[in-house]
């Protein structure tokens, strides 16, 4: 079993058929596949064996791919990391996973100076301009190779988490985890060869990588990688009419809604999905009314993707919930202290099991137990509520839950309230300390261009829709909210910078 043995039936049976669009680039699958052997019998030959690990610390581009695919190929370990993350943050992530070689760009040749100096890096790759690049480590392979043979519970692939709840974890995904969620995501998706899939999502996040990317190699799709990730310059390439399927954040959907004559602009896509958070209903209503496509969403974390599904038969779509589990992944809502499954209709924590969990975090055995109830089932760390149909309702993330005067509000039901306001683009609900209610209501609001919020009449307005404890006590309009790489809006980056400019 090895994750590449689904790149290399798509080249086997598809092999004249574009893999890969970058920029003028276009590689075919079996061009594609000729790289990537050719970097998996070079890491060998320069003493790469199964089980090593190896990072990749680079944007998306085609070399990452050919990288990726190269050092599972080879039977090592895949350790992918933000690009965008400080030269102190890599180097800790780089300690902390301890991979014996690493592919980056030649801009973070200084940072990684001193972890080559100590020897821990044996070897570092680039793209271009340095003292190995990715051309020489082909150079030195073969481009006939077939991918070792491993144990379903090998370890094929290690992504840290870029979540919003603090230290990131090095989440191991095995083989096994990997296969199962590319088929899952294929399946759910109706995806075929003619799909044309744009990523503006980085590879070294679970959206981009096991999502989009490892599921379009999957069912032998193309994956358009765009050199720019601004809404003018999606817009270029959806409007040439060659992109079928388009996955997005919310707050990309926010902003395309925006762009007039919208539909014109989406050129022949006829799938749309969002990731990172729930989508608001409206957001949901309004794509649908203006474009004709459902947006489809699912449940995921970087532990375990997918869980649930909400659109295999579009036709059936409910809008507000996140699906049905699918096939071979069983859900469960328990009780937050005890682990007590509890009824349908009760609100509880999430929790899953299947074959596409993790096999838990590197170097981390106290977080890993803390992540599991008995009999293998895992934790999510989000509220949710299960209807008589099994649908699954995500109520809001367990961590941000604000206790207000006594009174439990989960922020993304303020937040699906604040998007049916016409002025609004983009919000964020955080609990503020409080002397008299522990944490009070806070709104952080992004006006849509041109708009001017007046907070006196959103308040009044979201008095009719929400229980008085409910409605935010303060509105602070922001320019832009900060975000993670994967576009996750980082509410403790919002408090942190609120908190130090109001000592």
């Amino acid at each position: 079993m090895n994750l590449a043995y689904n790149l290399e039936n798509s080249a086997r049976f598809f092999p004249n058929k574009p893999a890969i669009r970058e920029g003028g680039l276009e590689l075919t699958y079996a061009q594609f596949n000729d790289q990537i052997n050719r970097v998996a019998t070079g890491l060998i030959k320069l003493g790469i064996k199964p089980g090593d690990l190896v990072g990749l610390c680079a944007p998306n581009s085609a070399d990452w791919l050919i990288f990726y695919f190269g050092v599972i190929k080879a039977g090592a370990v895949a350790v992918t990391l933000f690009s965008t993350v400080t030269a102190g943050e890599l180097n800790n992530l780089l300690n902390h996973a301890g991979p014996r070689m690493l592919f980056t760009t030649p801009d973070r040749l200084n940072d990684l100076e001193p972890l080559k100096d100590s020897g821990m890096l044996e070897k570092i790759i680039c793209s271009k301009e340095s003292e190995m690049t990715i051309k020489d480590l082909t150079e030195i392979g073969s481009g006939s190779f077939q991918a070792l043979d491993m144990k379903r519970e090998d370890i094929g692939v290690i992504l840290y988490t870029g979540g919003t709840t603090g230290v990131p974890k090095g989440v191991m995904l095995t083989h096994e985890n990997l296969i199962f969620s590319s088929h899952s995501v294929a399946y759910y998706e109706h995806s075929t060869p003619n799909d044309f899939a744009l990523c503006l999502n980085p590879f070294t996040h679970v959206f981009g990588q096991v999502h989009i990317m490892n599921a379009t190699f999957y069912s032998a799709g193309c994956l358009e990688i765009p050199k720019a990730n601004d809404i003018e310059s999606i817009l270029k390439i959806t409007e040439s009419g060659r992109v079928t399927k388009f996955f997005q954040v919310p707050t990309v959907y926010v902003r395309l809604l925006e762009v007039p004559d919208l539909k014109k602009k989406l050129g022949n896509i006829n799938y749309c999905f969002s990731a990172a958070v729930n989508l608001a209903k409206e957001v949901v209503k309004q794509w649908k009314e203006v474009t004709g496509i459902t947006i489809a969403e699912s449940l995921g974390m970087t532990e375990f993707m997918p869980i649930t599904y909400n659109h295999y038969y579009p036709e059936r779509h409910v809008i507000g919930s996140v699906g049905q589990p699918v096939c071979g992944v069983e859900v469960q809502i328990r009780d937050i202290s005890s682990g007590e499954i509890l009824d349908i209709g009760d609100e509880g924590e999430i929790c899953v099991r299947g074959r596409n969990i993790m096999k838990g975090y590197l170097n981390n055995p106290e977080a890993t137990k803390e992540a599991f109830w008995e009999e293998g089932w895992m934790r999510t760390g989000d509220i949710g509520v299960l209807d008589e149909n099994n649908f699954l309702y995500i109520v809001d993330r367990l961590k941000e839950l604000i206790i207000t005067g006594g009174e439990n509000v989960f922020p993304h039901e303020v937040e699906e309230s604040l998007y049916t306001v016409s002025e609004v683009s983009e919000c964020a609900v955080i609990g503020l300390p409080d002397k008299e209610w522990g944490e009070r209501v806070t709104a952080f609001i992004k006006p849509i261009a041109g708009k001017a919020i007046e907070q006196d009449k959103v308040k009044a307005y979201l008095k009719t829709r929400l229980a008085p404890f409910k409605v935010p006590k303060e509105y602070v309009i922001i320019d832009e909210l900060p975000k993670s790489p994967a576009g996750k809006i980082l509410k403790r980056e919002i408090k942190k910078n609120y908190l130090q400019s109001h000592k």
